[in-house]
């Protein structure tokens, strides 16, 4: 059955707003995000194409289409030549109670089916939201298409992750420094990121039954800076 006009009205509507975003962060040199957009839009508007019965509705939206795939092509090539040359660097600036900055947010566009492995270097998992911390991290992991985990340095309490993420056939493997001071997450895709609080970043919840107890979208965060880079030769940490 053909979407009605009013339904393809409104994936018009969403689409255009979606790319409305690509160009804005593309204007402001946020190329990896602004890629995620383009595709994001260009995928709904193939929906709508598919839908429309005018030929110059058609003709009008292939056009647009085209050039937004253009667009997003040379930022693709820009990237992978920033990362080949090992000069990607994208910096997110948490403000002090901003939200929208769960583990999935910050991580799901680096996540792919090539992950295999994860390090993580945090001298600060100690406390038990601090060990709740790195389960959610760990769940955001089991969630995404990554297929395992690897070295992590600095906690205490760590055997029940353990076994719960051995029952996922995911290996997690625990080091012990007394030298470490710096925060880092690997990727072994490539991907390398600095957080100034490591995954200690969100602020403590008003009560058990306050919004953002549960998801971390709507957890106010401390002020934090978060640095990306990409380094196509990652070694364990």
């Amino acid at each position: 059955m053909a979407k009605s006009s009013l339904g393809q009205d409104a994936d018009s509507t969403a689409a255009v707003a979606v790319l409305k975003r690509a160009v804005e962060l593309d204007a402001e040199s946020r190329y990896q995000q602004a890629l995620v957009c383009y595709q994001e839009g260009i995928d709904m508007l193939l929906q709508v194409l598919k839908g429309t019965k005018d030929s110059s509705k058609k003709s009008v939206l292939r056009t647009r289409i085209s050039n937004y795939m253009d667009r997003a092509e040379n930022i693709k090539k820009y990237l992978d030549q920033e990362k080949e040359d090992g000069k990607y660097h994208k910096q997110i600036k948490i403000e002090e109670n901003a939200t929208g900055f769960s583990y999935e947010s910050l991580f799901k566009e680096y996540l792919h089916e090539t992950v295999t492995e994860v390090w993580i270097e945090d001298p600060y998992i100690r406390q038990t939201h601090q060990l709740y911390n790195f389960l959610r991290f760990c769940e955001m992991l089991i969630k995404k298409p990554c297929k395992g985990l690897g070295n992590v340095q600095q906690s205490s309490g760590l055997e029940e992750i353990k076994q719960s993420l051995g029952s996922h056939d995911v290996l997690l493997e625990v080091n012990y420094s007394s030298s470490i001071h710096d925060r880092e997450i690997r990727f072994n895709n490539g991907w390398m990121f600095k957080i100034g609080r490591g995954l200690d970043y969100f602020k403590k919840p008003q009560g058990r039954f306050s919004l953002g107890y549960c998801d971390l979208d709507l957890r106010p965060c401390h002020e934090t800076t978060v640095d990306i880079f990409h380094n196509k030769h990652t070694k364990k940490i």
